[in-house]
Order: structure tokens, then sequence, then C-alpha cells
């Protein structure tokens, strides 16, 4: 099951509006970007993983993902539902000067990309219309823009969203009832909690069970139904996932991030990592390095 790490380095904005899936087309595993997502729900209902915490999916919600934070959709598609959603992936620190003229939103902007978000969604937006416009004027302006104008028109549009963004989390985090209260001590986000405690060692059910107070059978089946694929198969998903992080910000050898991934072997580790993205880990680093 390869793992969704997306670089969308290459260009200044990876952009999309009122994408719509229906029938059950929008099928998604535990995936993550290399910049900062932000993910406008129009429609659509279900279930989504962050931080191993569950989240309710409503229209009118935003998520902010931070670069390389894992997380998974499982949507709802019964009487003839659709997803319908607005998106903007960047690399934050590519317009981060655009946003020194204004200290206050300066800060927001910096406290967004930190990594320090106390939670990924804000729900019941007050502003949504004017968000929304500001997705259509985007979808509409950026297949006109020549690439003198691009990250011009695309500074612009991070500026306004966030100032929208920032006034609505002033507002939300002066009306903290209004979040709905995340689901404590779910048994899956329990096992997630015990795999990144321990993907970096050799990974054993009957160990997980017994750490869990839970059959090896149940363990597997709860963890199938809530995200669509196996434990072996995240564990997989969260070791690239780390592999990508190290190779992109350390110079440590691929043999020693094998290791620190808890795969000992680093030809089987090449293999998987090819597997999941494509290319070596020494490809991906060398690309990585270009761009």
């Amino acid at each position: 099951m390869p793992v969704a790490t997306s670089n969308y380095s290459e260009v200044p904005l990876y952009f999309a509006y009122k994408r719509k899936s229906v029938n059950n087309e929008h099928k998604e595993t535990f995936h993550s970007h290399l910049g900062v997502e932000l993910l406008l729900i129009h429609q659509g209902s279900g279930t989504m993983i962050v931080n191993n915490n569950r989240y309710e999916i409503k229209p009118g919600m935003l998520c902010i993902f931070q670069p390389f934070q894992l997380h998974h959709l499982t949507l709802d598609y019964a009487d003839d539902q659709c997803f319908e959603r607005s998106m903007a992936i960047f690399e934050p620190t590519m317009f981060e000067h655009y946003f020194a003229q204004w200290p206050g939103l300066h800060s927001f902007y910096s406290f967004i990309c930190s990594g320090q978000l106390p939670f990924p969604c804000l729900y019941a937006l007050h502003d949504l219309p004017l968000m929304e416009q500001l997705f259509q004027i985007m979808n509409e302006r950026l297949p006109t823009l020549t690439e003198t104008d691009n990250h011009e028109e695309i500074s612009l549009f991070l500026v306004n969203l966030y100032r929208l963004l920032k006034q609505e989390w002033e507002r939300q985090n002066q009306h903290a009832t209004r979040y709905p209260k995340r689901r404590k001590n779910h048994q899956v986000e329990n096992i997630l909690n015990w795999i990144e405690a321990n993907y970096a060692v050799p990974y054993r059910l009957d160990d997980m069970a017994r750490s869990l107070h839970i059959s090896p059978f149940h363990v597997s089946h709860l963890f199938k139904e809530a995200t669509g694929i196996t434990i072996t198969e995240y564990i997989g998903t969260r070791r690239i996932h780390q592999a990508v992080r190290l190779l992109t910000t350390t110079n440590k050898p691929v043999s020693l991030i094998a290791e620190e991934v808890g795969l000992m072997n680093s030809s089987y580790f090449c293999k998987l990592f090819k597997s999941h993205l494509g290319i070596t880990p020494h490809q991906y680093r060398k690309k990585w390095a270009r761009t």
C-alpha cells in the first residue's frame, strides 16, 4: 500500500477548487505532504484521523495539516452523498517574507506553520462565504497567470486567506466549547499511539495485542475497519514517512536511516521505499536537493 507523500515544492502552490468525489472514488490511505495543506470541506461526511485522534468531517470545516503530518479520511457515500473540497498546498518558507510588513499577521502565519497547533480542524466558519470566494477567485485567476505574476498572485491569495483564518482562530478560541470534542481512549487511537511509540522496532502483532489487552484478531479487525488498510501496511507507511523526513532534513546515510525506522536490512528498506514512492532513497534525496 503506497504512502502518498507528495512533493509540491516543485510548484509554488498546488491548488484545487471544489473537487468532487462520488461513489467511493476518493480512496485514501494515510498520507502527508511536504508543505502546509489547507483543506476546506464544502460537502461530505465521515471521519478524519490526525495525530492519532479522530475528528468528524462536516461541511464548512477547515483543516490545517503541517508538513509531513500523516492524516487519513474515511468518507461516507451512503444515500448518494458526495465529497467536495478545495485545497491549497504550499511550502511556507517560500511566502513568509510577504507577511513581514504586517507583524500581527506574520506572527500568526509563523504560528500556523510551526507545527505546534493544538488541533487541526476549525468548524462552523463564520467567514465561510468569504473563504469560498477567495478560492473561487484564485481558481479563475490561476490559468491566466504568467510565470512573473505567479508568486505575487499566490502571495496575495495566502495573505487574504490567512487574514480570514486569523480572525476565525481568534473568534473560536474565545468560544472553545464550540469545538466538537475529540473521542478519548478510542481503541483505534490506542493502536495508533502504540504504533507511534514502537514503529522503529520489529513489529509483532501478539506484542501489540498483549500491550493493549485486546485479542490479535480484534486488533487487526478494528484497525482495518477504521482505516481501510492493515496494521502492517500502516507501519510500513509510517516508516517510509519518517524516512522521507530524515532524507530531506538530515545528511544521515541511507543505511542508518533504514535502522532508525526499524528496518535493519538496508536492501529491503530501499526496495520498500521504491515500492511506495517509485524511486530509491538516494534518488529521492537528489530530487529533493534539486528542488
